[in-house]
């Protein structure tokens, strides 16, 4: 039953992606980052967006157990460190993959600085493994199936894969970034969570920053001709 429901599930989802990314290439960019206490959206607007019921962005990280590549589970709660990023995606996702070299890129380079950065795939673990092996991953990941969609649930982000969470020191959640990570929008973002670790920025201000940053990338990337 569950083999029989999770590739419908993971259309629908891959379906809302679609959405989302079409939104989004039609001047959508406020829907490119949300921050905690506020509803999170993914490009709906006007009365379509007032008719459904808005979910909110925990203020801390939600705990949860999912397997890990290696098998034993793990908690979520279990990865202390100074930045955390985790990274929802799936094998069948386009910008998944191509975030990808960018997320191994920022553990390489920060690593020493304390970001740590961990990949959620929700999908099924056999396709997700014959992934992994083929393009190699130096970071550590997390797989569910029905669990993993669970796990999406409790970060109150109507589904639309990738999404990634940016999280500090006190395991606030201090900015969720809907679709595709960008390089400068990874840079400005673990910027200000230094600055917020370090105490020389207060976390409304840092996210604030945040949001109104990645607005004006998507703004630009979005003004960019075809």
């Amino acid at each position: 039953m569950k083999k029989l429901l999770l590739p419908i599930v993971l259309l629908a989802i891959a379906a809302g992606a679609a959405m989302y990314f079409w939104t989004q290439s039609r001047g959508g960019a406020e829907a490119a980052t949300a921050v905690p206490g506020m509803p999170a959206t993914t490009g709906a607007t006007g009365a379509a967006a007032g008719k459904k019921t808005a979910r909110v962005i925990p203020e801390v990280l939600p705990d949860f157990t999912l397997a890990t590549l290696e098998g034993p589970p793990r908690a979520l709660s279990s990865y202390q460190h100074p930045s955390l990023i985790v990274n929802f995606w799936a094998t069948w996702c386009a910008p998944c993959r191509r975030e990808i070299p960018l997320l191994r890129q920022l553990r390489a380079e920060r690593g020493a600085r304390g970001v740590e950065v961990l990949g959620i795939a929700v999908d099924f673990r056999e396709d997700v493994e014959k992934y992994v092996a083929k393009i190699g991953l130096d970071y550590p990941l997390m797989i569910g199936e029905e669990d993993g969609l669970a796990a999406a649930d409790a970060f109150g982000i109507d589904p639309a894969f990738p999404f990634t969470v940016f999280a500090d020191a006190q395991r606030r959640i201090v900015a969720v970034k809907v679709g595709e990570l960008h390089a400068d929008e990874a840079a400005f973002i673990l910027d200000h969570i230094e600055l917020l670790n370090a105490g020389r920025l207060p976390l409304k201000e840092v996210q604030s920053l945040i949001r109104t940053e990645l607005q004006r990338l998507e703004a630009l990337r979005t003004e960019k001709p075809a």
